[in-house]
């Protein structure tokens, strides 16, 4: 048996080792998120970067946003909701750069910045956030 799993989407063909996360077991709205994540991003900034990478930026995006008491579990649905308010997108990037820094992952600012602009953009496209 091979020691990676390949998957072959259009526009993302990525070798994952077993132990990260199968695109294939997402959710698949969690699947089209990095994915539309992944096409947005030049290719020279996406080299080298992981469905696992993103996920964890998108991750560590959502624990900056709980910090800042801008996101919140209902404690009847278990249901995580975003809360009204400004988000301070510098010292967002700042704490993910960080978090994934002590994490021992290789991701740039640039990096960073992509993925938070990309989440944005597919956000305002799916009516969960509204354009400025």
């Amino acid at each position: 048996m091979c020691k990676y799993f390949c998957i072959f989407a259009p526009n993302f063909g990525i070798i994952m080792e077993n132990n990260s996360i199968e695109l294939a077991l997402m959710e698949p709205e969690e699947r089209e998120l990095v994915q539309f994540i992944y096409d947005a991003m030049p290719a020279q900034d996406r080299e080298g970067l992981t469905p696992d990478d993103i996920l964890l930026v998108l991750d560590l995006m959502d624990d900056y946003l709980e910090e800042q008491g801008l996101l919140k579990e209902d404690p009847e649905t278990g249901e995580m909701n975003y809360l009204d308010g400004d988000v301070d997108e510098t010292e967002q990037l700042n704490y993910v750069l960080a978090a994934m820094k002590e994490e021992g992952r290789a991701i740039s600012g640039v990096q960073i910045q992509l993925i938070q602009d990309a989440e944005l953009q597919y956000g305002i496209e799916k009516g969960y956030y509204e354009e400025e």
